[in-house]
């Protein structure tokens, strides 16, 4: 296998790793939990999901966007100030919450103490992926995040059962002081030939830095698909919503990879030759992603009753029934997370206004498809969505100027604002 295939592979193997670990935290939290005590985790693990979030939203995705080879002083400095600024920031924030810990009564105070303690040890952590990916080196990424998974497993099968909130979530928190250690060092290994200490956090505190922008993205497309739950919860029955939620769980291994393209396909694809070269590399991306995802909908529809029971009990019926709209949903997902991806590379202004109409259009067609066609309606009135900003963002591809226009880094952008 090629360098490039050993890199893809490694990228998705720890895309995965890093999904099984979010997984099994939540699966072992409901098991040892009370069901008010896994309330409190859940209310926490949400926190903590949407700051991960803003965080690779903010730090990682400009991150991976650097174009300067490994090896270099440039991106050894742009690793070190973006780990440099999760820290603070995270420090910050957990400063904040363990306030707000300390103000709220019993055990969910509690909860929101533990997480504002390991706050940054978690972010840190995982902000480590994005400099690996940025260095081109993916499997290092994988060697942190697979000790990050074999460390927190056992650490919480080791907690009696109806242990609190506030001790499952510590102890989730401190063990990933291994994985992090490990990454630290594979890190210093990887940047060593940089200039030594060097640290830069001015360009993430300028007006026009560009994870301001992805920072707007990730709150629109995070609170619209919350929005269309909601929404989809005052008008539909509660059976409609799980139907709907059980339908998009099963296509969860597809997201895997989704994932693995926005975090790792960036360094690569830069890779190509020429804008050409980009689009060419992304088109085959996206077409080997949309028949992944349209085999692995045929794959589930075929399944029989009895396994699928297995898998979601008595929702299977109701969730079987929007397995083709959801494939062809995830069919499509796959050409237009390739299409931004392109973008992110080439122009990456060029995502914040189709993430804006488009994650909005999703809501709209959700909602309408249910008022004119029940729960299949709204299903296929997301397929419709996400085929929809496919194609607008291909269209934008297309119409992009010569490459010349987008050849400066985020970096430059930020130099020149």
């Amino acid at each position: 296998m090629s360098r490039r295939g050993l890199a893809a592979v490694a990228s998705v193997l720890d895309q995965a790793a890093s999904s099984a670990t979010n997984i099994l935290v939540l699966v072992l939290a409901a098991r040892l939990s009370s069901t008010a005590g896994f309330a409190d985790f859940s209310m926490v693990y949400v926190t903590f999901t949407v700051l991960l979030g803003l965080n690779m939203a903010y730090v990682g995705q400009t991150l991976v966007l650097e174009k300067d080879d490994p090896g270099t002083a440039r991106l050894a400095t742009a690793c070190r100030s973006g780990l440099a600024f999760t820290g603070a920031a995270s420090a910050a924030v957990g400063a904040v919450l363990a306030l707000l810990g300390l103000l709220l009564p019993g055990a969910t105070g509690s909860a929101f103490l533990a997480l504002g303690l390991v706050l940054p040890l978690v972010l840190l952590q995982d902000g480590l992926r994005y400099c690996f990916s940025a260095l081109r080196a993916p499997g290092r990424a994988l060697a942190a995040d697979a000790l990050r998974l074999a460390c927190v497993v056992p650490a919480l099968l080791l907690q009696p059962e109806g242990a609190p909130a506030g001790r499952l979530v510590l102890v989730w928190g401190v063990s990933a002081l291994p994985a992090l250690a490990l990454g630290l060092w594979l890190l210093r290994l990887s940047v060593r030939g940089g200039a030594v200490g060097a640290i830069d956090l001015r360009p993430y505190l300028r007006r026009g830095y560009l994870g301001q922008r992805f920072v707007v993205e990730f709150a629109v497309g995070n609170g619209s698909s919350q929005l269309a739950v909601l929404g989809l919860g005052v008008f539909a029955t509660p059976l409609a919503v799980g139907a709907l939620r059980g339908a998009t769980t099963l296509f969860g291994p597809l997201n895997v990879l989704f994932n693995s393209a926005n975090a790792f396909g960036p360094p690569v694809v830069r890779r190509a030759s020429g804008k050409r070269g980009v689009v060419r590399l992304t088109a085959l991306m996206g077409g080997a992603l949309a028949v992944t995802g349209a085999a692995w909908g045929a794959v589930l529809y075929a399944l029989p009753e009895r396994v699928g029971r297995e898998l979601l009990g008595d929702t299977w019926r109701a969730a079987a029934a929007l397995l083709p709209a959801t494939g062809a949903q995830y069919a499509v997902m796959g050409l237009g997370t390739c299409a931004l991806l392109t973008l992110r590379v080439l122009n990456p202004k060029a995502t914040l206004s189709l993430q804006v109409v488009f994650s909005l259009l999703s809501v709209g067609l959700l909602l309408g498809g249910y008022a004119v066609w029940g729960v299949a309606g709204a299903a296929w009135g997301l397929a419709l969505g996400s085929a929809s900003k496919a194609a607008a963002g291909w269209l934008r591809v297309a119409r992009l100027p010569a490459p010349e226009a987008a050849a400066a880094t985020p970096s430059d952008e930020v130099r020149a604002a």
